[in-house]
């Protein structure tokens, strides 16, 4: 883990206005954060993105927008009342709670850090080749790969079984301590339903239970034979929304990439029974190119297939995204069977079926879902962008490289000086720019210093007007990344501008 990079980073979305603690004059309220005025920008960029690559571009997928609260039967046919819960543990010295299945996770990965170390370190023998420390490392490695295989093998058997004491026998195994108190005095593991209830109405009583819902797919699947039915839809379609979710969450950490609120963006897609092997294999290599046509080195990127399927699924497997603290889950597809409608058949009563004219039959469909956080994407994308850099003259800046599309401000504008009319040539292109992007207007500070402020944000064009301005009608367009200058026409800007923070660019590529 790079431990430094990321409190910097943590740091830069406050101190630059990305995201702020929730209610922070209180105190703050665990993991629960507010997107600030940039950081509100750039995650309206990312949902954009997604909701035209994902509707706008597809003709046989529509967007709806469901509520948060739903009847709570919904959730008893979903299986989230029965099964949606995490393994937890205490450590008794610390007196603090882990979810077991992380601890083990964690551990996992620090042996397969190990084995990429071994790898690298074999690489460089091999070079100059000896041997004897070859077969050493060599061993090492399969001795590495060998406990890995043996604890997901185990692991797996557990959760499959529910076997809560084998879980904990692994942790105890693995010799797995508290990373606070350092001890292995762990309690038993028990499950801890995830989901936060509240009341509807106004008398309080059993009856009245409804909950927040945690996952925006329940909203889909209700909706399916209303959509299908008003939008006259033939299999294969979709249904894709995006909006908040809420989970109560064993341990929230790591900034917001593991939030109690947070923002889903998931596409449900409706296909025939037995075609879900490829159309499995379809959305997995669509969302993989739709992450990587932002220009992220794909070397952190990688599908993960999980241990344990889901109740629902009969394939599923992660995007993992590099963040600065390991490889952690940044979306997922799942193949859900017929599960879901299914079960809401069953428990509502009502038909929840596609009559199939090719096949002159009625049936279930099945569903190949994606689903992303919309907060751990911002987390990415940020994470990536974020850059120390030492300049040739010897000066550093921090920079935000994000994709020039989804940054927060496209340019900024500055007049040279606060007076011979600068001001006002600069307001002006301001004023024209502003209909279709959002810019800024900044005259205070030096040049050098504005442009560090917006290198911070991720601005990724400054235009500045100087005394030439007045006589050749030309401005100076600065580029973030590479800060090369270019004198271009002010009646050029608008045509410039376009042609490099367009989502067009990035759209041809994602699909």
């Amino acid at each position: 883990m790079n431990e430094d990079v990321f409190k910097n980073l943590v740091s830069h979305c406050k101190e630059y206005g990305f995201i702020f603690q929730s209610s922070e004059i209180y105190d703050g309220l665990s993991a629960v954060y507010d997107y600030a005025q940039n950081g509100t920008l750039l995650k309206n960029n990312i949902r954009q993105y997604w909701w035209q690559s994902m509707v706008q571009l597809h003709e046989n997928i529509v967007g709806i927008d469901a509520a948060i609260f739903m009847h709570p039967t919904t959730w008893k046919a979903s299986g989230h009342v029965d099964a949606f819960s995490d393994p937890l543990i205490d450590n008794k010295d610390s007196k603090k709670r882990y979810r077991a299945d992380v601890l083990i996770e964690e551990h996992v990965a620090k042996i397969e850090a190990k084995i990429e170390k071994e790898v690298e370190k074999a690489a460089k023998r091999f070079e100059n080749f000896d041997e004897k420390m070859f077969r050493s490392t060599n061993a090492r490695v399969l001795e590495y790969q060998k406990q890995t295989e043996a604890i997901n093998t185990r692991f797996k058997t557990a959760l499959n079984d529910n076997n809560l004491a084998e879980v904990k026998q692994i942790i105890i195994d693995c010799e797995i301590t508290c990373p606070i108190s350092g001890s292995r005095n762990w309690t038993d593991v028990r499950q801890f339903n995830l989901m936060f209830d509240t009341k509807l109405g106004s008398v309080s009583d059993d009856s009245s239970t409804i909950y927040l819902r945690p996952e925006t797919a329940q909203g889909i699947f209700v909706n399916f034979l209303n959509v299908q039915k008003t939008g006259r839809m033939k299999i294969p379609f979709g249904i894709a929304q995006t909006g908040k979710a809420f989970r109560n969450e064993i341990v929230a950490r790591q900034f917001i990439f593991r939030m109690r609120e947070f923002e889903q963006m998931e596409m449900q897609f409706f296909i025939r029974p037995g075609t879900q092997k490829q159309w499995y294999e379809h959305w997995k290599q669509a969302r993989m190119k739709w992450h990587n046509a932002l220009g992220i080195d794909e070397k952190k990127k990688r599908f993960h297939d999980h241990i344990k399927l889901a109740h629902y699924a009969d394939a599923a497997c992660d995007i993992e995204f590099e963040f600065p603290f390991g490889f952690k889950e940044l979306e997922g597809i799942h193949s859900r069977t017929d599960f879901d409608l299914r079960n809401h058949e069953q428990y509502s009563g009502k038909k929840l079926q596609y009559f199939d004219p090719e096949l002159n039959q009625s049936y279930i469909p099945y569903v190949i879902e994606t689903s992303i956080g919309l907060d751990r994407m911002f987390l990415a994308l940020m994470s990536a962008a974020y850059k120390e850099e030492k300049l040739e003259d010897g000066s550093e800046r921090t920079v935000l490289a994000l994709p020039p599309a989804l940054a927060p401000i496209k340019a900024a504008v500055f007049p040279l000086v606060k007076k011979d009319g600068l001001p006002e040539i600069a307001e002006k292109i301001m004023n024209e720019l502003k209909f279709e992007y959002h810019v800024t207007y900044d005259e205070k500070d030096t040049v050098g210093k504005r442009y560090r402020r917006q290198d911070a944000i991720g601005t990724p064009y400054c235009i500045t007007i100087d005394h030439d301005t007045l006589n050749d009608q030309c401005v100076t367009i600065r580029d973030r990344d590479t800060m090369k200058q270019e004198r271009v026409a002010i009646d050029k800007l608008h045509s410039i501008i376009t042609e490099k923070v367009s989502l067009k660019n990035i759209l041809k590529k994602a699909i």
